[in-house]
This record gives C-alpha cells, structure tokens and sequence, in this order.
C-alpha cells in the first residue's frame, strides 16, 4: 500500500461519517503522488498526516431567542486548518446540513485554495446549523451576535479572518462585524465582506463569479475557444451564480439556466441583464423562489431538478457540494459540453469528474476556478491594514490577474508533472507545495 493511501486510511479510520471531509482528502491526496514521489522527505516528516489533522476544531453552542420569545440552541463551529503561509481565511456558512465532517472538507480546501491565490492566507471554515430562510432581521441579529459571543475569542486580523458563505451574506456579516467590534472595542479587518461604508472591498461580492468567469475565459483561450457567443449553463441563483452571469453576458456569453433547491429556470432566449436585474431583485430583496422568474417571462421551469440536461458549451456548476453525478456528467459530456468551471466548493463527485477528465472536457476545480471570492477577501485584508479603500477597476484588474496566475501555475504545475491539461492535479500539486514547504521550513508544529 503506498504512502498516501496509507494516509487515506487513516483518516477515514480517525474521522468515521464524515464523507464530505472523506472525499476531499481522498481527491487531493491522490494527485499529490507525483509530488511525494519526487519529495521523499515529506513522508519522513509525516507531512500528509500533519496537513490533513486540523490544527484547531472549536466547537460550541448557540442558545437564541425567536420573536416569539421560544429559545432555540444550534451548533457553531471553526476549524483552523493550517496556518503555514498566514492568518486561517475562509466563509462562515449558516445551514441546516452544516455539521464537523463539512466544515472540515471547506477548510481542507481553502488551505490549497488560498494559497493559489498568491496571497499570505492560510486555510479555515466555520459555520452552524442554523438556517436563516424564514427568520426575521431581528431573530438573524440575535443569533449573529450570540454567534459572534463565542466566536470573537478565537480571530482576529492576524490569527483568523472569517468571511461569509452560504446562508452568510452582507446582513450577517454587519451583525457579527458589530458585535465583534462591540465586544473588543477596535475597529479592526477581522471579517471581510463587510459594507462599503465601514471598510468593505469594492468587486467583493462579485467575485467569486467574476473569478470563476475569468478561469474559464482563461480555459477556454489554451483550447482556442473563446466565452462570446458560447450557450452557458449555471446553477444556483445565489451570490456566485448571479455574478457568474452577470459577467459571462458582459464578455458575450448567452445564459440559460439558473436554478434554486427547487429546481431550474430553462430560458433559450438567454437571460440578458435586464432580466438578470429582476433575478437579483428576486433573490436579494424579496428572497423568492426562482420559479417567479419562469412565470415572469413565460419560459419552461422543471421542478426538483438540476440544470445538466439542457445543452451548453461551458457549465458554471455554482450552487452546493456534490450536484453533478456521474450520470449528470455523461449527459454534459454527449451534449457536446466543452468545459465545465466550478463556482461551488466541490459540485462535482469523483465519478463525474473522472468523466470530464476522460472525454477532455476543460474541467476547472473549484479550489482554482473559484478563488476569486478568497482572493478578493484577501484584497479587503489589505486595504484595511493600509486603510485605504481602492477603486472598483482597481481591484477588478488585481482579481483579474490573480484569476490568470492561477490558471498558468495549475496548467503548467499539470504539465509539469506528466498531467498536462489536468487543473485538478495541476490546483492541488501547486498549493500543497506552497504550504508544504512554508510547514517544513517552520519546524515540526
């Protein structure tokens, strides 16, 4: 058995039912063989066994009062996974599936994703299992602070920088920012996502879309393809899939799908931005359902279903974890999908990926294709500690560069290595030897 199936196994044997945190070791693991090959003093230095162990889990409650005065009392949790090369960066995401097993595959992630980005990040993830569709701003506000109560004791700008993620937008983010600021009594560059007004980063909520947009313009120029005038499928109607959109119709691309927990949207038209305008009325203010939008324009809307069965060239799976199957990815691959860029965290299984990778489709991973929101987290980090606040075309042309540093380091790190046109090994291989190297330079920690 080789080392890191060893490794594999022991984690698996350490963590029992946490499949999600399974998955992302067992991903990024196997492509690191190359690597540890051509590295034999990371197995003498345990390095896989160091990197995939967190190095600090919190865990605690959240007891929060309803407007009806009823008291309720879900879970809040931060792993700090690694902070060899900077502070732990990652979301903090409020859901009702969140439980330890998914906030540690998101923070094992963001270790590799983070250091893609070029920037001085290490990797964490936090969140709880509260859901925040259906409360009220006041009953949000009491959670986020009670929230924050415990919270506030573990970051900082230089230990832990928290931003949002699903289920965490900008209301969230102000409540934990101003009970944070309450309890410490600075005004510091602790959270990012925060307002404009009170040292948030022009382009940051746009930027995981914008980024996933760039990768994929980036994918697509080394196949001789270009976005203008490519049929775009996405998924998700969310931050990143509306940004997503919003960007690929700016570059020339036509937009058909979008999609809620409910189901999809099919617009053969293409949604343009006057329409894409109403989607983020829809989902911004009134938090309605996508289905409004299939009756507003009169196109077809198919329930509980995803968007992979409608014929594209480029897919932005931009929604949730594990939404493309093997069957999903069969169906992209004989409609003549070209290239597939991963907004969310992992929305593609292995099974699926093995297809894409099989039939050449350009196949972007999220770790690279989507840190663009981190990177532009990383941008607000900087502004804060400067206390400057940069134009709107200045940190668009900074994300922009960044999102084309990690396309060229994950295709040549690919080709490096024998993988040429693989972005999964290429993303992972790159930012393992970052943090690997920063870990074992630092002693034995």
């Amino acid at each position: 058995m080789s080392y890191v199936d060893q490794v594999y196994d022991w984690v698996v044997e350490k963590n029992p039912y946490e499949k999600e945190f399974h998955q992302a070791v067992k991903e990024v693991l196997e492509s690191l063989t190359p690597a540890i090959d051509r590295h034999p003093e990371f197995i003498k230095q345990k390095l896989l066994e160091r990197l995939v162990e967190p190095e600090r889990i919190i865990i605690f409650r959240v007891p929060w009062m309803d407007d009806s005065g009823e008291i309720h009392v879900n879970k809040g949790y931060r792993v700090q996974f690694n902070s060899a090369i900077g502070p732990y960066k990652g979301g903090i995401r409020f859901h009702p599936s969140v439980y330890l097993g998914i906030i540690k595959f998101l923070g094992f992630e963001q270790i590799f994703k983070n250091s893609l980005t070029g920037l001085p990040m290490g990797g964490g993830k936090g969140g709880s299992d509260f859901d925040p569709k259906g409360k009220s701003d006041n009953e949000v506000m009491r959670f986020c602070q009670i929230f924050m109560q415990e919270l506030f004791r573990h970051i900082g700008q230089f230990t832990d920088v928290p931003a949002g993620d699903i289920g965490v937008g900008g209301r969230e983010i102000g409540y934990m920012y101003g009970q944070y600021r309450k309890i410490r009594n600075n005004f510091t560059g602790v959270l990012t996502g925060k307002g404009i007004e009170w040292g948030g980063s022009l382009v940051r909520p746009e930027a995981t879309g914008y980024g996933s947009t760039y990768f994929a313009k980036e994918m697509l120029k080394v196949r001789n393809h270009d976005i203008k005038g490519k049929v775009v499928t996405i998924s998700g109607s969310g931050n990143v899939a509306q940004y997503t959109a919003e960007k690929v119709i700016e570059l020339g691309g036509k937009v058909v799908t979008l999609s809620d927990s409910n189901g999809f949207i099919y617009d053969p038209n293409g949604i343009t931005a006057e329409k894409l305008d109403y989607v983020m009325e829809l989902k911004n203010v009134r938090r309605g359902r996508i289905k409004e939008y299939a009756e507003k324009y009169n196109v077809d809307y198919y329930p509980d279903k995803r968007p992979w069965e409608i014929k594209c060239d480029v897919a932005f799976p931009s929604a949730t974890q594990n939404e493309i199957n093997k069957h999903d990815a069969k169906t992209l691959v004989d409609n003549g999908c070209i290239a597939v860029c991963e907004g969310a965290n992992m929305p593609s299984t292995p099974d699926a990926i093995e297809i894409f990778l099989e039939n050449n489709i350009a196949f972007g991973p999220g770790k690279a294709s989507n840190a663009g929101g981190v990177a532009t987290s990383g941008l607000e980090m900087s502004q804060n500690s400067l206390r400057l606040s940069w134009t709107r075309e200045e940190v668009d042309k900074r994300l922009h560069e960044i999102m084309v540093n990690i396309h060229q380091t994950a295709f040549q790190t690919a080709a490096k290595y024998g993988s040429s046109g693989n972005y999964v090994v290429g993303a992972n291989i790159a930012g393992f030897l970052k943090v690997a190297r920063a870990m074992l330079a630092q002693g034995l920690l």
